[in-house]
C-alpha cells in the first residue's frame, strides 16, 4: 500500500518539503493542507514583495551566526542545504536569482511570485495533492501503540503514516500564520516556549527623531540600555512613529522578549558615528573651534549628520544652531560628543517591519535536528517557523525554513523506509 505524508502548512517549509520529497520518492503520496487559497503568501510579499529568498553569505558558520535562537539546532539542517544549494535549486528549477551588494539574494524579475511558481509548477506533475483554502481541525495519533496518524481537515478524517508540521508562527495573521500548529504540537505532547514578536520597527517617544521621517542613515549603532549586549550596528531610517530598518530589526531579535510600553519604556543608545573614537571627533571639534571661529555650529555638524537632524538635536539642547564656534565653549562641546555618540531614545512599542517574525515556538530540545523528527511522537516532522528559530532580517529566515523543510523531507522518507 502506497504511503501517505501530510504536510500541514503551505508556505516556504512545507512547499520545499513537498517538493523534496516528489524529487527523492515519487512512490510517496504527499497531501500539501493550506488554509489560504493560494500557497506562499508570506513568502511573496516577503522582502517587500520581491522575496529576499536566501543570503549571499557562503560560509555557513557566519550565516548560523545570524540567528537570535536556534543557530546551534539549525547547525544539520543548514550544512546539508546552505545557501549556495538553496540558490542552484532555484536556478536549476528555472528562476534566475541575483545577489545584491548587502549580499541579499532575490529573483531576478523582483517578482516573489516566480519563487511560489516553481513549487505550483513541480506539484503538477508530481505525486502531490494540494488542499487548498483546507483547514486542519485536529492532528491525532490513531491509538495509543499507533504508528499512524488522522489529520481532520473540513469534517474529514485521513490517516497518514507521517506528518511535517509547517504552520508557521503567529507573524502576519493576514497571511494564513495564526499559530495552528502550535495547539497540534501541544497536543501530541510538545512544549511551547514563549512568543514573541521579532524584526519589528520601534516606536519611539520622542519628538525629536519622530520629527523627520524620511531621514536614513547607512551605519549607526544601536545599544539596548537594559543589557549592554544587545547592540546590532548597520541602517535604519526615521519614521512618523519611531526608527526602522536592518540595525532596529536586528535588535529587535535580540530584544523579543523585552517588555517596553509608555509606562515602562526601554532606553536604546545611537551612536551616529559608530566608526570614529569620542577622542577623534572631539580633536575635529577642537580644531574647528581654532581654525574657523566664526562658522557656524550647524555647519560644522552638517558634516556628520543630515541638516534637519541637526537642527532637532540641537533645539532639544537648547543649543543656538548658528552660535559661532569661538563661542562654543568645552562643556558644550563635551555634550555634543556624548549626544553625537550616545543619543537616547525610549522605545514605547512595535510595530511591524518588513518581514515581522515569531520568536518562540516548539521547543527544538524536542525535535531531532539531524532528522526534524519529534524526539517524543515518531514520524511527526517539523519544519520552519514553527519552531523555535529565527534569524535577522536578509533573507535568514526563509533560509531556515528552506533548509528544513529539505531536511525533513528526508527525515520523513528515511521514516517510512
Amino acid at each position: 500500500m502506497k504511503k501517505k505524508i501530510a504536510i500541514i502548512g503551505g508556505g516556504a517549509a512545507g512547499m520545499m518539503a513537498a517538493a523534496r520529497i516528489a524529487e527523492l520518492d515519487a512512490d510517496i503520496k504527499v497531501v500539501l493542507f493550506e488554509k489560504n487559497p493560494s500557497l506562499g503568501r508570506k513568502v511573496i510579499i516577503s522582502g517587500g514583495g520581491r522575496c529576499n529568498v536566501t543570503t549571499g553569505i557562503q560560509d555557513v558558520r557566519a550565516v548560523l551566526s545570524r540567528y537570535a535562537r536556534g543557530n546551534k539546532f539549525l547547525n544539520s539542517a543548514m550544512w546539508n542545504f546552505p545557501p549556495a544549494a538553496v540558490y542552484d535549486w532555484f536556478e536549476g528549477h528555472g528562476v534566475p536569482l541575483k545577489t545584491e551588494d548587502d549580499q541579499r539574494v532575490f529573483p531576478k524579475s523582483n517578482d516573489g511570485a516566480d519563487i511560489v511558481d516553481v513549487f505550483e509548477r513541480l506539484f503538477a506533475d508530481a505525486n502531490v495533492e494540494l488542499r487548498l483554502k483546507s483547514s486542519v481541525r485536529r492532528v491525532s495519533q490513531s491509538g495509543p501503540q499507533a504508528t499512524t496518524y488522522i489529520v481532520e481537515s473540513d469534517n474529514q478524517l485521513e490517516e497518514f503514516d507521517a506528518i511535517i508540521l509547517t504552520t508557521g508562527g503567529q507573524a502576519y495573521r493576514h497571511t494564513g500564520s495564526t499559530g495552528d500548529g502550535y495547539s497540534f504540537a501541544e497536543s501530541m505532547g510538545h512544549h511551547i516556549t514563549p512568543l514573541a514578536a521579532s524584526l519589528n520597527s520601534f516606536m519611539l517617544s520622542d519628538k525629536w527623531i519622530k520629527s523627520v521621517p524620511g531621514v536614513s542613515f547607512t551605519d549607526v549603532l544601536l545599544t539596548s540600555s537594559r543589557n549592554l549586549q544587545h547592540k546590532s550596528q548597520g541602517a535604519i531610517v526615521c519614521t512618523h512613529t519611531g526608527i526602522s530598518g536592518p540595525a532596529v530589526f536586528a535588535l529587535s531579535a535580540q530584544i523579543a522578549f523585552e517588555d517596553y510600553t509608555k509606562a515602562n519604556p526601554l532606553t536604546i543608545y545611537i551612536d551616529w558615528l559608530p566608526n570614529e573614537s569620542s577622542d577623534s571627533i572631539r580633536a575635529v571639534m577642537n580644531n574647528a573651534c581654532e581654525q574657523y571661529p566664526k562658522r557656524q555650529l550647524n555647519r560644522l555638524l552638517h558634516d556628520w549628520l543630515p541638516k534637519s537632524l541637526v537642527t532637532q538635536i540641537l533645539e532639544q539642547l537648547n543649543i543656538d544652531e548658528q552660535i559661532p564656534l569661538a563661542e562654543l565653549s568645552k562643556s558644550r562641546r563635551t555634550i555634543l560628543v556624548e549626544q553625537l555618540k550616545r543619543s537616547s531614545v525610549n522605545l514605547i512599542g512595535r510595530s511591524s517591519g518588513s518581514e515581522f517574525v515569531t520568536a518562540g515556538g516548539v521547543d527544538t530540545d524536542e525535535i531531532n535536528p539531524k532528522t526534524m523528527e519529534s524526539r517524543i511522537s515518531p514520524g511527526l516532522f517539523f519544519a520552519g517557523e514553527i519552531m523555535n528559530v529565527d534569524g535577522v532580517t536578509g533573507g535568514f529566515n526563509l533560509q531556515a525554513s528552506w533548509a528544513a523543510g529539505y531536511l525533513a523531507a528526508e527525515g520523513a522518507i528515511g521514516f517510512l523506509v
